[in-house]
């Protein structure tokens, strides 16, 4: 008898007993650890890691991470993406068991953050409740439709010879210091209401450039519709490395929401040198420029995922503007080469053309849009259907009267008119312009209505027609911006209005 009664006072101590134990032994997990052999700058080698993956996320000493990069037979090869601590020889190094990814959402916009979704603005935790991985496939042919929808980045010189459509990669080329993030810029002030989510990642650029996008995006009340990337040039290759993608990921995210996302990589050299540096440390075999042979495949696995997704999966797009850099206006370089065959045209910035003054310096003539001209709008193409060719005669013809002292009057005509064209062309920067007020000047100057204004007057003259035309003829302005034909009765009414204006 007072065995049992005992039993039953036992019983439920043991059966408390029972169920701590059973939920200890639930959460005990198998952990891989392995241990650094070698480390050089931003790289490592560890051994023990035998069932890792590529691309997977690793926990450092110190709280910092690091992403596989190499996959051997004895050992792994690893990148850091933080170098402010110092990594030695025996260190443990611990799984993750997931894919590098980064935090995605409406959270993100208007924010500035690092590759990893930390925020760099310092406003705070960055809101997001949902992550996604870094690198990803691109969507099947079968999930995309053509593109249809122009993108305007409110430069004349872009939308009305070298366009841009949604879902289009269009890669902007040029030296140093020729304006050609001046152009991405532009575009993404373009966007501000037209519903379209930009995302500007920095890679390798100095902080004080990158501080000054974000102040003109922020001065021109544009940054709530932008995500700004940063992996600044004193940051890690691996930051460097995984800063486009991780902003692809976001734009992506966007893109499966059915919304239209523009995407500026600020610039892809930089990248495939942080790309060069890490490969050379782990020892894979260079190639060209010392090069290793997948950087095509690094850039196009990239560029792919830019496009316009189907109406099943949203119909939202996401448009490249990558961006690369020539030394010497060499434009057969590896890295631009390979850019240019991967992208759908490129906006070509020549540094003579800066020189002199004539911005922004697009040379129309190297310039092209395999994909945006089949998306123009339809006064583009009607007012300068044959304005591409003719500016690029007017500049072959200008470079050889040099040498002739004497000119027929045909000759001179051409020149005359050739010289207004380029003055219309010209634009300063973050003054983006709508469709209508690109329409009228250029349809000036086609039809020859500016051929007696002086040359120097030319810019006040394009201003005149901008606001008096614009305000004197709004629904015909309208219906332009919307997509419709520039027939004859509509195009003889503006005509004779920017008569009227020259004439007065």
């Amino acid at each position: 008898m007072p065995d049992s009664i005992t039993q039953q006072i036992l019983q439920p101590t043991r059966d408390a007993f029972d169920r701590v134990l059973n939920q200890q032994r639930s959460q005990l997990r198998p952990m891989e650890v392995g241990t650094v052999t070698s480390v050089a700058r931003g790289v490592a080698r560890v051994s023990g890691l035998p069932h890792v993956q590529s691309e997977e996320l690793l926990k450092l000493p110190g709280g910092r991470s690091g992403m596989v990069f190499n996959l051997d037979r004895d050992e792994v090869g690893i990148v850091q993406l933080e170098t402010d601590g110092q990594l030695a020889a025996g260190d443990e190094v611990r799984r993750t068991g997931r894919l590098l990814d980064v935090p995605v959402g409406e959270g993100l916009l208007g924010r500035v953050i690092d590759p990893l979704g930390r925020p760099l603005d310092r406003r705070g935790p960055v809101e997001a409740h949902e992550r996604r991985v870094c690198e990803q496939d691109a969507a099947a042919i079968l999930d995309r439709l053509p593109v249809t929808v122009p993108l305007q980045t409110g430069i004349k010189v872009v939308d009305a010879l070298v366009p841009i459509g949604r879902g289009q990669r269009e890669l902007i080329v040029g030296d140093r210091q020729t304006g050609k993030t001046a152009i991405a810029v532009d575009t993404i002030l373009n966007q501000r209401d037209t519903g379209v989510i930009c995302i500007y990642c920095a890679i390798g650029r100095r902080n004080t450039a990158v501080a000054s996008v974000v102040s003109d995006l922020k001065k021109r009340d544009s940054l709530d519709h932008t995500v700004v990337v940063v992996a600044e040039g004193d940051s890690s290759p691996g930051m460097q490395y995984v800063a486009p993608f991780a902003a692809t990921s976001i734009g992506e995210y966007f893109m499966s929401q059915g919304k239209d996302v523009l995407i500026v990589y600020d610039d892809l050299t930089s990248h495939a040198r942080a790309y060069r540096e890490l490969s050379l440390l782990l020892r894979r075999p260079p190639g060209r420029e010392a090069f290793p042979g997948d950087i095509f495949y690094l850039h196009s696995r990239l560029l792919e995922r830019s496009t316009h997704l189907n109406e099943r999966l949203g119909g939202g797009s996401l448009t490249a503007l990558p961006i690369a850099e020539t030394n010497a206006q060499n434009l057969s370089a590896y890295i631009p080469t390979n850019l240019i065959s991967i992208t759908d045209g490129q906006i070509y910035l020549s540094p003579d053309l800066f020189q002199k003054g004539l911005l922004p310096a697009v040379d129309v003539g190297r310039s092209v849009s395999r994909v945006g001209g089949k998306t123009q709008l339809p006064a583009y193409r009607a007012v300068a259907g044959d304005l591409r060719l003719s500016y690029s005669q007017f500049e072959e013809l200008e470079a050889f009267s040099r040498f002739s002292s004497r000119l027929d009057d045909a000759t001179r005509a051409t020149l005359e008119r050739g010289r207004r064209v380029r003055e219309i062309l010209k634009q300063p920067q973050y003054e983006t312009l709508s469709v209508a007020a690109q329409i009228v000047p250029l349809l000036a100057v086609t039809e020859g209505l500016l051929d007696d204004v002086p040359l120097a007057d030319t810019r006040k003259m394009e201003e005149r027609l901008q606001s008096q035309i614009t305000s004197a003829m709004p629904e015909v302005c309208e219906r332009v911006a919307r997509g419709e034909k520039l027939d004859k009765g509509v195009k003889t009414s503006l005509l004779e209005a920017i008569g009227k204006v020259i004439g007065s």
